[in-house]
């Protein structure tokens, strides 16, 4: 166990803690030691005990405000505007899906098209080489008989 001291609203405690837990307990002690200042502030100087009652108390109602904006799905604040980033975010998703969608089928097209120009080449260079094939035994022909 480590022995630590710790500053709440000017006055100094010493508290037990587990090895370890140090900084879990000046964060703590922290965040009572702000509303604990705030209600000397506001109030003055008060009994050790009030103080620490009421900066107790009102964590407490900080804390349990924070559970219900968790329950509620806020996340703790205003998230309107998030939810607006959202939707404009999905919409834009939609059309980069949707033009996706139509240069996919425009590029299926084209290599339709490049596949059927390329089966007409194929055919005309096929044709050519008949033509030419046909010209030189034709030049053959003639040249045997002549």
């Amino acid at each position: 166990m480590a022995d630590v001291t710790i500053s709440i609203g000017g006055r100094d405690f010493e508290v037990a803690c587990r090895d370890g837990e140090e900084h879990f307990l000046h964060s703590a002690a922290g965040m009572l030691d702000n509303e604990a200042s705030a209600l000397n502030d506001a109030l003055g100087r008060m009994p050790e005990t009030r103080m620490l009652l009421m900066a107790g108390l009102m964590l407490a109602d900080k804390t349990a405000s924070l559970e219900d904006q968790l329950k509620a799905g806020k996340g703790g604040g205003d998230d309107t505007g998030a939810a607006k980033r959202i939707q404009k975010t999905e919409n834009q998703l939609s059309d980069v899906q949707a033009e996706l969608a139509d240069v996919k089928a425009k590029l299926a097209e084209a290599e339709a098209e490049a596949k059927k120009a390329d089966e007409g080449r194929e055919a005309a260079m096929e044709a050519m080489r008949a033509m030419v094939s046909r010209v030189e035994t034709a030049a053959r022909a003639i040249k045997k008989a002549g």
